[in-house]
């Protein structure tokens, strides 16, 4: 959990909290309550779990009346940078735990309670204010809470304006209202306690700080039908926000909006306290419906599910935290994706067909399996069904499949055409591959060589092949300068070219993997290179600084952003193979891991207070201090964070 109490500094009052619904929809927002993206919302609903996501209801403007006085309950930003009301001097606290909940002074005895929560069993955001007295309580004065909902009915990568087709209309029925903004998108129902009246409006010129800052279109109006009123002295505020669409669940009950609140507030209570950690809470985010089954969404709030970052993730977010059901479900899925080999990178927002757009995402697949199976937990079914998803993709591999993607004659994997990123540095902005990395990069050599031994386990076809790779590489990458390892060999297929950027990918030969690559003095240099260049406490660097290509800062707009993406910027997610290299290089002992607990997970932990409250950032710039960009919430940082925990016995995931 995150605990903030005031004073407050900016920083921290734009630090982002999360409130997944396990279907691909979240609520969002940050600790001051202003929507500093377009993706904050307090009702975001995936049409087509995980995907076809829309924005119904962004947020509220809510205020209390008491003795006289008004006492803001929200904050907004508008055009081109007036903050109104300012909340600052009345937010007094914020937790995370055990969900994001907020503290308002009011007065020198009172003061007012609101939390946010989503109920995963009803994919529903509840939202709930009460008074807090410190001492006497008596009193006839008034305390009078109104709310008034900002809508619009959009896509979540989009924004919305003031125009003359939204509906205003609104179905009152007891304590549930209805509207429907436009026909074609579901309606948004709220169950309350309070009293609404219709007082339909414009709110105009919303402005989104991070949008403006990642060079995006950036202003918004939203509309809003009308007042909630509630009287906090006899009874906490109560409303519960729901989308109707077909994928949702929420029961029919006959129960006061009261009681439906408590009902959902305990249900959710039980539910996270049953998790080990901190962490294990954080990773269940990730964990989402497709179709029948599961699947990992990459990052909130704009990532659906990719399948490098699945397989990726899911090795610290389901298989090291014991979510074996869930793993093996997720695993049979995409056995059914493969086509010529490869495993799709992605599935579109809009749309069935998906993209095989990378080399490395089917071996990454032949990774997972291997750390499923490990777990004895597969049915001998499933266990035949992955042996022969992992052999689907060696034979694909082996004859030849998209991109120019086969074995050379040294038995090296060899990759890429121009035009297209199919390794996992895959920035692209036009027709410019920032980092093509076209001929036979140094960590799908790795993942090669694991995939042909994990598969050789059980089929010994692809036992020479792998002895091959092992021997190639030997010859071929090793840097007969720095004893470490080339970043890629037979660039642009041109026989004999090597790469020696120095960059983060050789640690794949020597840790986070299955199977090492390299050992003994080659893996410790490698080792060396990467810390003396590249190691930073939010994780490694993709690029060394003395590198003339070297970007320190990712910001700006796309062109720049994604021109920096893999060119110096620090991703967190790479701490885990390193921390794995590192350990394999010292005496694996109890001393050792202590050792990188409070060397390598201790820095990293401390993020976990900023930015994405409880998560961990895509990235970070490259430059001190680092500060974190990309998405606030990010699966395989977060899975890597798990999986070292495991690795080195980090007390902190296990309770006390």
């Amino acid at each position: 959990m995150t605990r903030v109490e005031s004073p407050f500094d900016i920083e921290r009052l734009e630090d982002e909290w999360l409130e997944a619904d396990g279907f691909g929809g979240f609520a969002s927002g940050t600790v001051g309550m202003l929507r500093t993206r377009r993706y904050h919302a307090l009702l975001l609903t995936a049409t087509r779990a995980p995907a076809g996501r829309i924005v119904l209801v962004n947020g509220i403007e809510a205020w209390v009346e008491t003795n006289g006085a008004r006492y803001p309950m929200s904050m907004q930003r508008y055009a081109p940078d007036i903050v109104y009301p300012d909340i600052a001097a009345s937010l007094i606290g914020f937790d995370t735990a055990p969900w994001p909940t907020w503290r308002f002074r009011l007065d020198a005895r009172m003061c007012v309670i609101a939390e946010t929560f989503v109920a995963k069993a009803t994919r529903e955001t509840v939202l709930r204010w009460r008074v807090a007295f410190d001492g006497d309580a008596s009193g006839d004065d008034a305390i009078t809470l109104h709310v008034r909902p900002l809508l619009s009915g959009r896509d979540y990568h989009a924004l919305h304006h003031e125009n003359g087709a939204f509906d205003f209309s609104a179905s009152v029925d007891g304590e549930r209202v209805t509207w429907q903004p436009y026909h074609d998108l579901p309606a948004i129902r709220v169950v309350t306690n309070g009293a609404y009246e219709h007082a339909p409006d414009w709110y105009r010129n919303f402005c989104y700080v991070r949008e403006r800052e990642r060079g995006l279109d950036f202003t918004e109006d939203l509309a809003t039908p009308g007042v909630f009123t509630f009287d906090l002295r006899s009874n906490a505020a109560v409303m519960i926000l729901s989308a109707d669409v077909s994928n949702q669940s929420t029961p029919v009950v006959q129960a006061t909006a009261t009681e439906l609140a408590n009902t959902l507030a305990a249900t959710e209570t039980n539910r996270r306290a049953a998790f080990a950690s901190r962490l294990h809470r954080s990773a269940d985010a990730y964990v989402v419906a497709r179709s029948a089954g599961h699947t990992i969404v990459a990052g909130f709030p704009w990532f659906t599910d990719w399948g490098r970052d699945t397989f990726i993730a899911m090795r610290g977010l389901l298989i090291a935290t014991g979510r074996l059901a869930e793993a093996g479900s997720i695993l049979l899925a995409w056995a059914g994706t493969i086509s010529q080999g490869m495993c799709p990178n992605r599935f579109p927002d809009y749309g069935d067909e998906p993209e095989y757009n990378s080399v490395d995402a089917s071996l990454w697949f032949a990774i997972a399996v291997h750390d499923y199976l490990a777990t004895g937990h597969a049915s001998e079914a499933t266990r035949e069904r992955l042996h022969e998803a992992v052999d689907t993709i060696l034979t694909g591999y082996t004859q030849g499949t998209r991109y120019g993607i086969q074995p050379d004659n040294d038995g090296l994997l060899r990759a890429g055409v121009p035009g297209v990123q199919l390794t996992w540095m895959d920035a692209k902005v036009g027709d410019w591959v920032v980092t093509p990395r076209i001929g036979k990069p140094v960590e799908v050599q790795a993942l090669w060589f694991n995939a042909l031994r994990i598969a050789a386990q059980w089929n010994a076809r692809w036992s020479d092949a792998a002895g091959r790779v092992a021997a190639s590489f030997a010859q071929r990458f090793v840097d007969p300068q720095a004893g470490a390892l080339f970043d890629n060999v037979d660039v642009d297929h041109v026989p004999g070219t090597v790469d020696r950027s120095i960059r983060p990918n050789q640690i794949f030969a020597a840790g986070g993997l299955p199977f090492a690559l390299v050992e003994g003095e080659t893996a410790r240099a490698v080792v060396a290179q990467v810390e003396a260049h590249l190691l930073t406490a939010r994780g490694l660097r993709t690029l060394s600084p003395e590198d003339p290509a070297y970007r320190g800062r990712y910001a700006g707009a796309p062109l720049e952003r994604d021109g920096a993406y893999h060119q110096g910027t620090v991703w967190p997610w790479l701490l885990g193979p390193f921390v794995e290299a590192w350990l394999r290089a010292q005496r694996p002992d109890d001393a050792a891991r202590s050792a990188a607990r409070a060397r390598f997970l201790a820095p990293l932990d401390a993020h976990l207070d900023r930015a994405g409250l409880d998560h961990i950032s895509e990235v970070a710039d490259g430059d001190a201090p680092h500060a974190p960009g990309g998405t606030p919430f990010q699966a395989w940082s977060l899975g890597e964070r798990l999986r070292m925990g495991v690795l080195l016995g980090d007390p902190s995931l296990t309770r006390p």
